[in-house]
């Protein structure tokens, strides 16, 4: 008994006409007239009645047809399973970063992944979060983690928040208000600020928290690296905002306050462009990333 014999009877018994079963298979009527005639003399059975017009499956035909739709059913699922993982092996991700991913440790996902399969090809991109989301939406990046948080910035993507941390004041030690604990925004009226370029998450948050409590921040220093924003506080050229994590991490010393009226949260999220069909390399990462962060 050959595979193929049973798709053969299973596509006569749904078409019941030699003619379109043969179309439908992609052979020869006669090949499958034949391979018909081979399962029968196996089997020792009719399974085909050729002496009425209308070709009809006999009840030992139906029988087998029965047990061959479910036999091929499962060859066809585990044939599925096999081209997604050999699709996974031979997979690539495309993944944007925001600059400030903060609780968020990427290289650790990463890592364990590729522990898991060696064979996906990993690329990641760094920038604006904004402008990522604009890649998530044309295709360019399969998955983001990004800081998404006007309603703009999230149309046409999924997005599901995976950490959380606070926005902290960084000062340098020498700093008039460094024994602080805390610090208002207004607090810093009169500072200059080390903040991330035009468009950044974050010094879009500081602004608009400066606007609400009446004045308008002094940007002295832009740069879209984290490691120049704390050298730039250290040297005591200006204060910075900052996730607690960045401020936290090695670096030149600087001092931190937690920021009040009002508190500022700085949110990572997993984003992808809504109703995008992911390859199977792009499914196993996204499960893995909601799976850790959950």
């Amino acid at each position: 008994m050959e595979l193929r014999q049973l798709r053969y009877l299973v596509a006569l018994a749904d078409e019941r006409h030699f003619t379109r079963a043969a179309v439908r298979m992609r052979v020869a009527q006669p090949a499958l007239s034949q391979q018909l005639r081979k399962l029968e003399q196996e089997l020792g059975v009719p399974l085909v009645d050729r002496t009425t017009r209308r070709v009809r499956v006999t009840d030992a035909g139906e029988l087998v047809v029965a047990h061959a739709r479910r036999v091929l059913a499962e060859l066809d699922d585990a044939t599925a399973e096999l081209e997604r993982l050999r699709g996974i092996v031979a997979g690539r991700v495309t993944i944007g970063l925001t600059q400030t991913p903060g609780p968020l440790d990427l290289v650790r996902l990463l890592a364990d992944f590729h522990v898991r399969f060696p064979g996906v090809e990993l690329a990641v991109r760094e920038g604006l979060s904004v402008a990522l989301a604009d890649q998530l939406r044309d295709g360019t990046l399969d998955i983001g983690f990004l800081t998404i948080v006007d309603a703009a910035d999230r149309r046409g993507l999924d997005v599901q928040e995976l950490a959380e941390e606070p926005l902290v004041a960084v000062l340098s030690d020498r700093h008039r208000l460094a024994a602080r604990a805390r610090l208002s925004i207004a607090d810093l009226r009169d500072e200059d600020l080390v903040a991330f370029t035009e468009g950044a998450t974050i010094r879009s948050a500081v602004q608009r928290a400066a606007r609400a409590a009446g004045f308008e921040p002094r940007i002295a220093f832009e740069t879209r690296e984290v490691a120049r924003v704390r050298a730039i506080v250290a040297a005591g050229l200006g204060v910075a905002v900052l996730p607690r994590s960045d401020a936290e991490a090695p670096g030149p010393p600087v001092r931190i306050a937690a920021l009040h009226r009002p508190a500022l949260a700085h949110r990572i999220s997993l984003c992808c462009r809504r109703g995008r069909r992911h390859g199977p390399a792009a499914r196993a990462l996204l499960e893995q990333a909601r799976a850790v962060y959950a």
